[in-house]
């Protein structure tokens, strides 16, 4: 699996699209990078680029984009809500896929170097790419913005980490960058049916973790409570690892609360929006909607929409489609504009959509390129899509027994039974293609050379490991859907009985997948050499088959008996 990052930098520049344009420009010609989200904002006068890759295009990428910046904006004319202390204020490296935030945090800091040292722009490293505690946190690394920067750089406890620390007319003109290495940082504005910028602070300063400032008696005039260095003494809100402020957006005409969730294992969207919608309410003011900005993780949005899905005693094992239409619709997402999964969850964005699937066909195509003269998608694609249809038939009776009338108190029960059974099915999915890409590997492997001793050897080892492991995903077909009846059994047994026919049916499927599965396992054992590791498979698959056969034979006694009742 390819190391995946993602770079989200913050480019001071929201208005002129020529602007944007050209910049993003930059990271286009970087082979390897895909830019999956550009957001500009006029109000902010900032625009969020998002784009993902393997660490040293992306970091390419990031410096080109980077130089470009400063080439075309000026801080010296630039005005805006957000906070900013540069015309790339913030550059966050993300680990995605197959890399750890140690690794990422290393590419993070080679990269501040190199802008610092080539391009002459102060460079202040924060969260996990931080040189010191204090410098963890962006908020304190920006303190000043722009216009205390000339100040901050004669400071010895604030001296960038990379690049000049005075402020020349260069810097005068780029202002400072912010380099990190982070966990997913999620931009969360949620809408207000008010115009008060004070309003939406207040319940802003209830919420952040930072809180508000602490005073003397009245908690609007009384006088501010300071430490023992000045500095004044903050309360703290009621959401550890979330950042916040109030503000109005002209192009809208309301006012936002700006949120930042910088831990989604410890602050979920769901709940930072039903504190919202509780605070608001405290002032007589109502949550209308929100936007998420920039691209977010898949789960993120899912656990949104089961937790609403809970609150209304319905089954979660669905779809996830329909799961996410919940989670839009229950938070607004669509409110100002229509909200696409396909451009706003990165694990849909950085799908290979070019890359052709069976999953993908129609049931018609499927069927025609089965019967077709090629000899893939065979009897393991085909089997494993009789598995999935068969544990899909068992997921539908949980999710109607889980909605029947009458039934409510175990609402619950059949929910856990549907998304156990969702699970088996999306497994099964996924081996519909992965058996094509298995018999794939094998014409790959008789396809190498083999005209030196050492191609031949090369050669053989490879044909070897692709029968094996041609071998394998069909067993893990015949696993798969084995243990998918569990879920036909216990909705035969206690399952809306109107649908008892529908989960036999289930039962009938998976029993022929894993006899499929097997009848696979056993004709790629032929050419195998490892003749101990091939008997061993054909026993334990043989094995599944007679497991297969007694449980169909006990789900199937159920439906007949219930049927003549």
């Amino acid at each position: 699996m390819n190391q995946l990052i993602e770079c989200v930098p913050n480019f001071s520049e929201g208005r002129d699209l020529t602007v944007i344009h050209r910049i993003v420009e930059e990271i286009d010609k970087v082979e390897g990078v895909q830019v999956i989200g550009i957001d500009p904002g006029k109000a902010t006068n900032r625009t969020v680029v998002t784009f993902v890759g393997e660490p040293q295009p992306v970091c390419e990428a990031a410096f080109r984009a980077v130089k470009k910046a400063a080439e075309l904006i000026d801080m010296r004319k630039h005005k805006g809500e957000h906070p900013r202390f540069g015309a790339t204020d913030v550059l966050p490296l993300v680990p995605v896929r197959g890399i750890s935030m140690e690794e990422t945090a290393v590419y993070a800091r080679r990269l501040a170097e190199r802008i610092g040292n080539e391009l002459d722009i102060p460079i202040y490293c924060y969260e996990f790419a931080a040189s010191e505690e204090k410098r963890r946190n962006l908020a304190n690394c920006r303190a000043g913005e722009y216009e205390g920067l000339s100040q901050k750089l004669t400071d010895p406890d604030w001296q960038p980490d990379f690049g000049p620390a005075e402020f020349t007319t260069q810097v005068a003109r780029t202002g400072a960058t912010a380099v990190s290495a982070r966990h997913f940082l999620i931009a969360y504005n949620i809408n207000l049916n008010t115009t008060s910028t004070r309003w939406a602070n207040a319940i802003a300063f209830d919420i952040r973790e930072k809180g508000r400032v602490k005073r003397e008696g009245n908690p609007l005039t009384g006088k501010i409570v300071k430490d023992a260095a000045g500095e004044p003494v903050y309360e703290p809100g009621l959401l550890k690892g979330v950042k916040g402020i109030g503000w109005y957006i002209e192009e809208y005409g309301i006012a936002q609360l700006s949120f930042n969730i910088t831990d989604t294992t410890q602050v979920s969207l769901h709940q930072l929006f039903e504190l919202a919608c509780e605070r608001a309410a405290i002032r007589g003011v109502r949550v209308t909607g929100s936007e998420l900005v920039g691209v977010v993780p898949l789960q993120l949005l899912l656990d949104t929409g089961k937790y609403f899905l809970r609150k209304q005693k319905r089954s979660i094992g669905i779809p996830d489609a329909d799961i996410l239409k919940i989670a839009v619709k229950s938070l607004g997402l669509d409110e100002l504009s229509p909200f696409d999964p396909k451009k706003k969850i990165i694990e849909y964005v950085i799908d290979d959509s070019s890359a052709s699937k069976l999953i993908d066909l129609s049931v018609k195509q499927f069927t025609y390129l089965t019967a077709s003269e090629s000899v893939a998608p065979g009897g393991g694609s085909v089997s494993a899509c009789m598995g999935a249809l068969g544990v899909a038939l068992a997921t539908m009776v949980a999710n109607l027994s889980s909605h029947k009338k009458g039934w409510e108190e175990q609402w619950e029960e059949f929910s856990l039974w549907a998304e156990k059974g969702k699970t088996y099915q999306e497994e099964l999915i996924s081996l519909i293609d992965e058996d094509t890409r298995a018999y794939n590997r094998i014409i790959a492997a008789f396809g190498l050379p083999k005209k030196t001793e050492k191609e031949k050897s090369d050669r053989s080892m490879a044909i070897q490991e692709a029968i094996k492991y041609a071998m394998e995903v069909p067993f893990r077909v015949a696993t798969t859907s084995y243990e998918s009846m569990e879920v036909m059994l216990e909705m035969v047994r206690k399952g809306n009985p109107n649908s008892i026919s529908d989960a036999g049916v289930g039962a009938l499927a998976a029993r022929s997948a894993v006899m499929g599965a097997s009848l696979n396992v056993q004709i790629n054992a032929l050419d195998l050499k490892d003749k101990q590791f091939a008997e061993q498979m054909i026993r334990d698959v043989k094995e599944l088959e007679r497991k297969t056969q007694l449980l169909e034979t006990e789900i199937l006694a159920i439906v007949k008996d219930k049927l003549i009742q």
